[in-house]
């Protein structure tokens, strides 16, 4: 590492991370240097910074109460440094850091003593934004979020928290960044303060152009909270969420509104919330809340609009309607929030907003069931897919035309063929009347893609999965269909940002933070794999506890266990799932991902595989021809004679 930065030398743009210690002057003297000690403990064991000091491209500035570390490469660099540190610290309760990171000049500058060293605006800014977080914060500059957006990994991970006013007035616009296990999602004090107001001047108003500076946000914005269950009965959830999720759906529709994602509203279900701070924290004009109470034939809904600057009602209504006014129930909402917020609705806006799959309550009410267990679900259950397949069954005899509908029953039959051999035509007829229905139903088009990705018609499937991504690149399942496309099509660099953003858009989805660990741990980042298994088991836990018994969580759990260094507990989790699910494909088959791959356990890898083996479908077993999981297996006599039995198994059955 240099000690020191040549005389002759001016940095360019550099990057830079601030970190400190906070409460760190109300320490004893001995506690400071206790936590300084421990503090480079856990900078020293970041790999990005090992790397870069490795390389001699990396200058450490002690600050006293913490450092500055100054990157050259790339504003990932600070950032990744960052989220190591973040989940390093969580071994180090009593060290309470935050952190600050920007990109800008830093010059040479000669100090006291004769030595070299960097000054400038670069660091001095990265200072400004780490001074903005309280304990647990990695917030970055405009700039840095601004780089980090052209990336599709990091983009559900940056917050835009606005523009904040630090030392001597001065302005910087900083971003939270955090993930499932690093960072602090929290909004940072000092954003929850209110601004002072400037005394007036006796200056006249003409010539005061301040006062007509626009807010940040010109155009309405709207985050849709979860609505909340009001039934009495908790298998009644999928209707209020489905509900919500339609409003959202609605008013993404009307392209004068900014409406957050369904994935970032729905991370406020279930918990007591400050609208003005969730305002705050998501940059939104305004909050909707609401209520669903379903029974008897009945629906009853309360929504509220509120001002999230200051806390006002600007709409409010209750409505108690027979259910089979539902569909129009949801227009007047929709239809009353636009009004509310003074926006006009092109034609074409209010033909969509209309524009329903299905005009029966009924066939809806199955639907949405459905859709709840296909989101909520892993898609290698077989016993999932099946309940998916007879809840649409039964919506598409009620109502032929409902295209949704028929186009879950062809991801669902699609998933069963390529599991375990079932499935019928693997859902391709379902696909093509769901498309003779709707053209531009984009969930249609990508389990199309799949269907021919099973094929291997991969030109076909390459052409159905790029309509998919340009009629809705925010939708979860094509997301996740587009890359395990790439991922089939061997290409996973490319698949990685595609598994990157549907993890981002379904919080409930453990099966693509899987598919991450196997990604990167393929293409040599262990630190990314290690990070998506933090994300994998953090989110198989939550699955596990209120279903003990699921074991396709079990699975991608144990693999994300063996990831990180927890080989005892992930065969705990293995002989636990066993007994209660041993039927069950996938997951057997992630047990050998985390047996042959991390656990070093080339045998008991291959007796796991067998019997998984003799039933796989034709998708699973052309999967593990490519899965670079099953790379340490490969060579293996046994293995080679139990693909290629059932290779043939699949072709006679086909």
């Amino acid at each position: 590492m240099p000690t020191e930065i040549k005389k002759e030398v001016t940095l360019e743009i550099v990057h830079v991370l601030f970190l400190d210690i906070v409460g760190y002057s109300k320490r004893l003297t001995d506690e400071q240097q206790a936590l300084i000690d421990q503090l480079n403990q856990v900078v020293r064991s970041s790999a990005v910074f090992q790397k870069a000091e490795g390389v001699d491209r990396l200058i450490k500035i002690p600050t006293g109460d913490g450092m500055a570390l100054i990157f050259y490469n790339s504003p990932e660099q600070p950032v990744e440094c960052a989220l190591e540190i973040s989940r390093e610290l969580k071994g180090f309760p009593e060290l309470l850091v935050r952190m600050g990171v920007h990109s800008g000049p830093v010059s040479a500058v000669t100090d006291l003593n004769d030595r070299t060293n960097a000054a400038g605006i670069g660091i001095n800014v990265a200072q400004r934004v780490m001074d903005c977080g309280d304990s647990g914060h990695i917030l970055l500059s405009k700039r840095v979020a601004e780089d980090l957006q052209q990336y599709g990994r990091w983009r559900p991970h940056l917050h835009d928290l606005g523009e904040v006013e630090v030392k001597h007035g001065v302005q910087v616009h900083v971003f939270n960044l955090y993930t499932d296990g690093a960072g602090n999602p929290d909004l940072p004090e000092k954003l929850r303060q209110p601004k002072p107001t400037r005394r007036s001047e006796p200056t006249p108003a003409p010539a005061r152009p301040a006062q007509n500076v626009k807010t940040a946000r010109e155009r309405a914005s709207i985050c849709v909270l979860p609505f909340a269950n009001m039934s009495g009965d908790r298998e009644q959830e999928y209707f209020s969420d489905g509900i919500t999720e339609d409003i959202i759906t609605d008013l993404s529709k009307v392209s004068a509104l900014d409406i957050i994602s369904r994935n970032t509203a729905f991370t406020f279900k279930d918990k007591p919330v400050d609208v003005q701070q969730v305002a705050a924290q998501l940059r939104v004009s305004h909050v909707l809340e609401g209520s669903v109470r379903k029974a008897a034939g009945r629906v009853r809904i309360t929504a509220q609009l509120i001002d999230g600057s200051n806390d006002s009602h600007v709409w409010a209504e209750r409505y108690d309607r027979d259910l089979n006014d539902i569909f129009a129930l949801q227009d007047e909402i929709s239809r009353a929030i636009v009004d509310a917020l003074k926006v006009k609705l092109l034609p074409e806006e209010k033909k969509a907003i209309a524009r329903r799959g299905t005009e029966n309550v009924d066939a809806y009410n199955l639907y949405l069931m459905a859709r709840e267990s296909y989101t909520t679900g892993f898609e290698g259950d077989g016993r999932r897919n099946e309940t998916i397949i007879r809840l649409c069954r039964r919506a598409v005899e009620i109502d032929p035309n409902y295209a949704e509908a028929w186009a879950l029953i062809a991801m669902a039959e699609m998933l069963l063929r390529s599991s375990s051999s079932g499935g019928g035509d693997g859902g391709l007829a379902a696909a093509e009347r769901a498309l003779e229905l709707n053209a531009d139903l984009a969930e249609a088009h990508a389990v199309k893609a799949r269907i021919f990705s099973e094929e291997k018609r991969h030109d076909e499937a390459s052409r159905e999965i790029e309509t998919a991504l340009r009629l809705d690149p925010e939708s979860h399942q094509v997301n996740k269909c587009a890359a395990l496309l790439r991922f089939r099509q061997q290409r996973l660099e490319e698949s990685i940002p595609y598994f990157e953003k549907a993890v981002a858009l379904e919080e409930g989805d453990f099966g693509s933070a899987g598919m991450l660990i196997t990604c990167y741990t393929a293409l040599g980042n262990r630190e990314a794999a290690r990070r998506a298994a933090e994300i994998t088991l953090a989110r198989a836990e939550k699955v596990l506890a209120h279903d003990p018994n699921n074991g396709s969580a079990m699975g991608h759990g144990s693999d994300a266990l063996a990831v990180l260094g927890q080989g005892e507990r992930a065969k705990d989790w293995m002989a636990r799932a066993l007994l209660i699910d041993p039927e069950n494909l996938t997951m057997r088959y992630n047990f050998v991902c985390a047996l042959a791959n991390h656990l070093n356990e080339k045998e008991a890898a291959l007796e796991m595989l067998g019997p998984a083996f003799e039933k796989m479908g034709a998708g699973l077993v052309n999967h593990a021809k490519i899965d670079p999981d099953m790379d340490p297996l490969r060579e293996h006599p046994r293995f080679k004679a139990m693909l290629a039995a059932a290779e043939k198994r699949v072709e006679s059955s086909s």
